[in-house]
């Protein structure tokens, strides 16, 4: 490659890099929000347990082009926040890896402490 643009390749590598991570953190919030807004209706007995069913289905009915967020999908937002919610140290962290590696680590273990 010629040496001139070696620096120029590199801004475009790190301006991916960085697009990818600010993306990444920018769903893993959607997904703690969702799975508050979730938990906050149940707990305040606003909603019942089948409207994630409801919501995956009208999402996939009325939004088909959205991909993500089956009624799975959806409970392991619900889960993922309600997981880490009392962990004020922890949340912040969650949000810095991807939503895949959270759902791994979810999976693996039995309990958070």
């Amino acid at each position: 490659m010629d040496n001139r643009f070696t620096d120029i390749v590199q801004l475009i590598k790190q301006s991916r890099t960085d697009a990818i991570r600010a993306v990444n953190t920018e769903l893993i919030n959607l997904y703690w929000n969702i799975g508050k807004y979730i938990i906050e209706k149940l707990e305040k007995s606003e909603w019942g347990d089948s409207v994630v069913t409801e919501l995956a289905q009208l999402i996939q009915q009325n939004e088909p082009e959205i991909r993500g967020f089956s009624d799975k999908n959806i409970w392991r937002m619900k889960q993922f926040y309600e997981t880490y919610r009392d962990f004020p140290k922890l949340s912040p962290l969650v949000r810095e890896i991807s939503w895949t590696h959270n759902m791994l680590i979810f999976s693996r273990c039995k309990r958070l402490h």
